[in-house]
Formats: structure tokens, C-alpha cells, sequence
């Protein structure tokens, strides 16, 4: 079954990325910024043991679908950050 959470996931990408302290700030296509405590959050431990130089060396993929890190050999897909369930 497809959802319309999962069909605008696929809609939005990113334009743009940056960090406040430990939290990953992405800009939306749509408009919106997503907001991830890096600390917080167990798949992104690579990110969050990344310099604040690696941080900063990101690209977007093609329509922006997912950030890459090229330094870090890792990156994101935009729509595992739309999906994500709120934290407790």
C-alpha cells in the first residue's frame, strides 16, 4: 500500500543543509526545514562523529533525493528523515 506521506517523500528534496551545534537542519523543496538531533539518533552516529569540517563538505544528489557526505562515504535520504517517527 502506498501512502501519501510516502508519495510526498518522494516529491521533496533538498535544497539546502546545515548544522546548529549537533542538529542537522535540511531545507525543503516544499518550503519546509526538518530539524534532526544527530546525537539522537542511532543510524546517524556517523554524522554526529563527523569534524564540523566533514559536516560542512556535503552535495545533493540529483533533485535533491539525499545529501552526501563524500569525505565520510555516507550520506541520507531525504525521504528516511520524512519518515522518521517523532522522538519521545
Amino acid at each position: 500500500m502506498i501512502t501519501l506521506a510516502s508519495k510526498v517523500a518522494e516529491q521533496v528534496g533538498a535544497t539546502d543543509v546545515r548544522f546548529v551545534g549537533n542538529v542537522l537542519c535540511v531545507s525543503l523543496s516544499d518550503g519546509r526545514e526538518v530539524s534532526i538531533p544527530i546525537e539522537r539518533i542511532e543510524w546517524l552516529s556517523w554524522l554526529a562523529k563527523a569534524t564540523q569540517e566533514q559536516r560542512a563538505n556535503w552535495s545533493l544528489e540529483p533533485n535533491g533525493f539525499a545529501i552526501y557526505w563524500d569525505e565520510l562515504d555516507d550520506g541520507i535520504e531525504i525521504r528516511h528523515l520524512l519518515e522518521m517517527q517523532p522522538l519521545v
